[in-house]
């Protein structure tokens, strides 16, 4: 069984979202290849070897790995029109027992941007998370600056929670920031502390 690749699709309007495949590599690195000047600033620094083939076969294996070993759920977003790949979303560092949490990244080709993908995209895996995987919390965290980023988990229902100090390396350095949670039973109301 621990052989078996696992099969997981996630279905939306516009989208299949399923687990990177071998052959996605040339779309996968034409997409992150022309949108290096959207992505890095928002981004850890790219290894040397970060679009070759070789380190997305290891991405693949990886994803077939912890998605079987249920510490995360790695996808690409695929437009169901054309079968276009426009991007990925992750829920990561899966934590079961007491905590039922995961952590949400994502990122979209810059010709893909601002046309509602990426939250489709979050609703879906938010709704996955909840109701396929019994999780409690998904969060997420973004650049304080990343307007963009913050306003679309807002429209996709995580509320602002703080400000996480020196949290990731971004294109170099270590910057704090913002967090966001999605709880499957959110009592909080809305919540302006981050406007």
């Amino acid at each position: 069984m621990l052989g078996l690749r696992p099969r997981v699709q996630i279905e939306t309007e516009r989208l299949l979202l399923r687990l990177p495949q071998h052959a996605d590599y040339r779309a996968w690195s034409e997409l992150r290849r022309a949108s290096a000047d959207f992505l890095t600033p928002w981004e850890p620094v790219w290894a040397s070897d970060h679009l070759t083939r070789r380190a997305f076969t290891n991405r693949v294996s990886w994803a077939a790995r912890c998605t079987r070993s249920d510490t995360a759920l790695p996808l690409f977003l695929i437009r169901r029109d054309d079968s276009a790949l426009l991007g990925a979303i992750t829920l990561d560092n899966i934590r079961r027992g007491p905590a039922q949490a995961g952590t949400l990244g994502y990122w979209i080709g810059a010709a893909f941007a601002r046309q509602g993908f990426m939250r489709e995209a979050i609703t879906a895996v938010v709704h996955h998370a909840f109701t396929e995987m019994d999780l409690s919390r998904i969060e997420a965290a973004t650049l304080p600056e990343n307007t963009a980023s913050r306003g679309l988990l807002e429209r996709a229902g995580f509320k602002y929670e703080g400000v996480a100090q020196s949290y990731l390396q971004i294109n170099g350095r270590w910057r704090n920031h913002v967090l966001y949670a999605s709880l499957r039973h959110d009592r909080r109301g809305r919540t302006d502390a981050g406007k």
